[in-house]
């Protein structure tokens, strides 16, 4: 495996590539992140991950400083998984002067996570786009777990005609169905006791949508409620149409086959989101 910190090398490393298949991260790398890389490869003759943990979608209170770093790990595992280029970058060659230009995403980027992390998505889309331009990838694979960002991300690359295919990835949970996430490793042992609830509520409020019942906003009150009497901070519970995450009608006429359950919460000072589709595997996508 190349490991790589600057543009020149990384063309230089991709110049005879024929498909490129591209997996995006912060790193600190888990069982999740690995599924990606297995994907990429499906893709693609070259299998390029990048690992930058990006400041500009951290809000200025949340955890940028202290998101975990692990990138002896994270080589070692890759270059196991037989990945043909990391790229690396230092901060500067991603930003080497104020980013003043950003991605304006669209008034989707505004609810949900966007909601709960004003920018958020502003800067997902500016470096995602940074780091297409460089790898020039024909395929991208994106986790599902970030269910709003696949949303975006592939709408960015429509909008900009980018000829690019984006792959979601279902997410890759724990025994326990905790979907994992770098940020798990924040939970103290309580805590990581209790974060599989998360995906139990939301896998409920599923199950009852596929049973017949479209009162969403009775559905969403529930869950929030029970997560709140176990101890969790609740920023939402939303059931949405998998196009365009859009609200359902209220009369049940969207088709259960197509529906989505997000939530994201914190429990301590971990912030954990999770998504479910209410007929496990035809979310759409």
């Amino acid at each position: 495996m190349e490991i790589v910190r600057t543009a020149a090398e990384l063309s230089q490393h991709l110049a005879g590539a024929k498909r490129i298949a591209f997996v995006p991260t912060m790193g600190n790398l888990h069982r999740g992140h690995l599924a990606l890389m297995d994907i990429a490869r499906q893709h693609g003759d070259a299998v390029v991950a990048s690992i930058f943990v990006n400041r500009l979608q951290f809000g200025p209170n949340e955890d940028f400083d202290r998101y975990p770093r692990t990138i002896d790990a994270d080589k070692a595992e890759l270059a196991r998984l037989g990945v043909d280029v990391l790229f690396a970058p230092l901060e500067q060659e991603m930003y080497p002067t104020p980013q003043v230009y950003r991605v304006q995403p669209p008034p989707l980027a505004e609810e949900l996570e966007g909601a709960s992390r004003p920018g958020f998505f502003h800067g997902v889309c500016t470096v995602v786009l940074k780091l297409f331009n460089l790898v020039q990838p024909d395929v991208a694979v994106f986790g599902k777990k970030d269910r709003q960002q696949v949303k975006i991300v592939r709408g960015m690359v429509q909008q900009f005609n980018m000829p690019i295919q984006i792959v979601p990835a279902e997410t890759v949970r724990a025994p326990d169905g905790l979907a994992l996430s770098s940020r798990n490793n924040y939970l103290t042992p309580a805590e990581r006791a209790e974060a599989p609830n998360l995906y139990r509520i939301l896998r409920g409020v599923a199950d009852e949508i596929a049973r017949g019942r479209h009162d969403y906003a009775n559905l969403e009150v529930s869950a929030r409620a029970e997560l709140a009497q176990r101890g969790w901070k609740v920023d939402y519970v939303a059931i949405r149409h998998g196009l365009g995450l859009r609200i359902p009608h209220p009369e049940g006429y969207d088709h259960p086959n197509l529906l989505i359950v997000l939530g994201a919460a914190g429990l301590g000072s971990t912030r954990l989101i999770d998504n479910v589709d209410v007929v496990p595997g035809h979310g759409e996508d």
